[in-house]
């Protein structure tokens, strides 16, 4: 694509259209707004997860930092997961000079639909240097069987 070239007195400046489209696409209207997360009420705290399955049943990971064990809870409804918790601030000096505020404090909640299969009643929870791990057993009428293929061999 050509660039645009426009003439700002005696000095030609060119506009790159696609590179103004990757700034702009860049561009998080909130990130502005970061500092003031602590006054405003917007603090969050949204913890990563990984989800896998196995032949055996289904691992939930999340990096949780900072939570503790008390602070979490876990509950399932029909072949819903429902994990949520909280991590409080640490901040608590009024005398402090803050040069800059970027851990996240505050709730967060998720919630995931399990399929058909989850032995919902087995399930194993274990929170270890700031990682929940939730292990979720497929019921073994859900699990893969292996059928053996007979060979019918005929002498004419």
């Amino acid at each position: 694509m050509a660039d645009i070239v426009k003439k700002n007195g005696n000095e030609i400046v060119q506009w790159d259209p696609m590179r103004a489209m990757r700034d702009w696409l860049r561009w998080d209207p909130f990130r502005e707004m970061t500092p003031f997360a602590e006054f405003s009420g917007l603090e969050r705290f949204n913890p990563t997860f990984e989800v896998t399955e196995n032949k055996d049943g289904y691992i939930f990971k999340a990096d949780v930092p900072g939570v503790r064990k008390e602070d979490l809870e876990v509950t399932m409804t029909g072949n819903r997961l429902h994990i949520s918790g909280k991590r409080e601030s640490e901040l608590e000096s009024k005398q402090s000079t803050i040069y800059t505020y970027e851990r996240q404090y505050g709730t967060f909640t998720r919630a995931f639909t399990l399929p058909e299969g989850a032995d919902m009643d087995h399930v194993k929870s274990d929170l270890k240097d700031g990682v929940l791990t939730l292990v979720i057993p497929k019921k073994v009428e859900a699990q893969p069987k292996k059928i053996t293929i007979s060979s019918s061999t005929t002498k004419s």
